[in-house]
C-alpha cells in the first residue's frame, strides 16, 4: 500500500503536465491569430460604396467585378483558408448616401476594411469618419491630392495616380517638346481642376525657362457648352492646350478645337480618355492628343494575348457574361480587387485593421494586373502616392502609342 501511495503523485503530475502543455499550446495558437471586427477563423468581411444607380452607374461594374473575383476565390478555398464576404453598396454618387452606406458597413455589418470606393466628393464625406474609427479606406477610385496625407489621415489611400503626379509629368513633356511653350488652359472650376492646374504651373516655373501659361479659362459642370471659353483661348496665341475637363465638356472641347482650326499640342487628363468620350468627340478629332497612361486596355489587339488580360477575360466569361469584353472600367476594378486580395494574403492570421493598413502601406513594388509593364504601386508609410511613374502616350486615331519608357514625376 505505501508503495502505491508513493506512485500516485507521479501520475497526477503527468496529467497536470499534459493539461498545462495543452493550454500553453492553445494560448500560443491563439496568439498567432489576431482579429478585429470583420474577421474570424472562417471569414473576412469587406465593404465598398460605388454608384450602382444614377448618373454614375457605369462605374457600378467595379463592384460586380469584385463580387465575381471573390466568388472565384471562395470556390478555391478563399484567402488563407477564410472566405471573403464582400458588400458593395450603392451610393448613387451622392455624398449623403455614401455617408449612410458607409456607416451601415462599419457599424452594422462591421467590415474589416473598405476598398475601391469611388468619387472624390463622396469619399471626402466619409474621410474623417473612417479615420476617426480607424477603418482602412483603401485603393480609392479617385486621384485627388488630399488622399496623400499619411500624417493626418493615415487610414486613407488612393488607388489611382494622383492628379498632381500626372500634371507634373505632362509639364515635363511640354518642356521637352517646346522649351518656349505658350500654354492655354481650360479647367473644371472645382478641386479636380485645381489639383491639375497648380502642380502643372509650378513645374513650368521651376524649370526657369521661358515656357509659361498665357491664358486660362474655367467652366462649371452645369455649363451647357464651353464654346466661348475655347474661342477666347484659341485667340491667345497659345501653341499648347491643357484640357482639364471631364465627360461631355471633354467631347465638346476636342471637337471645338478642330472646328476652330486651332492646332496646339493638345494635353488631356487620363481620366477623360475613355472610349465613350473619344467616340462622342469623333476619333479623328482626337488624333495627336497627348495623355498619361498606366493601365492596359481590354478589347484591343495589343493586349489580346497578355496573361493578365486573358485571366480577366476568363473571369468575365464565367461570372460576368453581360459585361462587354472591352469594358476598361471593369478591368480597372479587377486590378484593384486583385491588389486588395494580395493585401489580405500578406496579413496572414493577423487580421487587425492596423495590420491591413500596414500591408497596404507595404504594397510598393506590387504590379497589379491592369498596370502596364514597368509600372508598380509606390506606396510607403510616409508617402501615399499610388504610382510615381507613368507612360506618356499619343492617340493615333485608333489606339494610344506609348512612350518607350515610363516617366517619373
Amino acid at each position: 500500500m505505501p508503495m502505491c501511495h508513493k506512485s500516485r503523485p507521479t501520475g497526477v503530475f503527468s496529467a497536470v503536465t499534459v493539461v498545462v502543455a495543452a493550454m500553453l499550446a492553445g494560448t500560443a495558437a491563439q496568439a498567432q491569430k489576431k482579429y478585429d471586427p470583420g474577421a474570424t477563423d472562417t471569414e473576412i468581411k469587406l465593404g465598398q460604396t460605388v454608384p450602382h444607380s444614377g448618373p454614375g452607374s457605369l462605374y457600378g461594374v467595379v463592384g460586380r467585378v469584385g463580387e465575381a473575383y471573390f466568388q472565384m476565390l471562395n470556390e478555391k478555398g478563399g484567402i488563407n483558408g477564410r472566405k471573403i464576404k464582400f458588400l458593395t453598396m450603392d451610393d448613387s454618387y451622392s455624398a449623403p448616401k455614401t455617408v449612410e452606406a458607409t456607416r451601415r458597413l462599419v457599424e452594422q455589418e462591421e467590415v474589416l476594411a473598405l476598398f475601391g470606393s469611388l468619387g472624390t466628393a463622396p469619399q471626402t464625406a466619409v474621410h474623417k469618419y473612417l479615420n476617426s474609427k480607424g477603418v482602412p479606406q483603401l485603393l480609392l477610385n479617385t486621384g485627388a491630392s488630399k488622399w496623400n496625407d499619411p500624417k493626418n489621415f493615415k487610414w486613407t489611400m488612393a488607388g489611382l495616380p494622383l492628379y498632381p503626379t500626372e500634371a507634373r509629368i505632362l509639364a515635363k513633356y511640354v518642356l521637352a517638346k517646346n522649351p518656349n511653350a505658350k500654354v492655354a488652359i481650360l479647367y473644371q472650376n472645382d478641386d479636380f481642376g485645381r489639383d491639375f492646374l497648380g502642380p502643372f504651373k509650378d513645374e513650368l516655373v521651376k524649370a526657369g525657362g521661358s515656357a509659361k501659361v498665357i491664358a486660362e479659362a474655367t467652366y462649371d459642370l452645369t455649363d451647357p457648352t464651353i464654346d466661348s471659353q475655347l474661342i477666347n483661348l484659341s485667340k491667345s496665341g497659345a501653341d499648347v492646350f491643357f484640357n482639364i475637363t471631364t465627360g461631355k465638356a471633354t467631347s465638346q472641347s476636342i471637337r471645338k478645337v478642330v472646328e476652330l482650326g486651332w492646332k496646339p499640342l493638345h494635353l488631356l487628363t487620363a481620366g477623360s480618355t475613355g472610349r465613350s468620350i473619344l467616340n462622342a468627340a469623333g476619333l479623328e478629332n482626337a488624333i495627336g492628343i497627348v495623355s498619361m497612361r498606366y493601365a492596359k486596355e481590354v478589347g484591343v489587339p495589343r493586349y489580346v494575348n497578355d496573361p493578365d488580360v486573358m485571366a480577366f477575360e476568363e473571369l468575365r466569361k464565367k461570372y460576368l457574361p453581360n459585361v462587354d469584353p472591352d469594358n476598361t472600367i471593369a478591368f480597372a476594378g479587377y486590378g484593384q480587387v486583385v491588389a486588395m486580395a494580395e493585401i489580405l494574403r500578406r496579413c496572414g492570421d493577423d487580421l487587425t485593421r492596423a495590420n491591413v493598413l500596414k500591408q497596404a502601406q507595404g504594397l510598393g513594388g506590387f504590379h497589379s494586373p491592369y498596370m502596364i509593364d514597368g509600372i508598380t504601386y509606390s506606396f510607403t508609410p510616409d508617402n501615399y502616392t499610388p504610382m510615381k511613374t507613368l507612360y506618356t502616350s499619343v492617340f493615333n486615331g485608333k489606339d494610344w502609342d506609348l512612350s518607350d519608357k515610363p516617366v517619373s514625376e
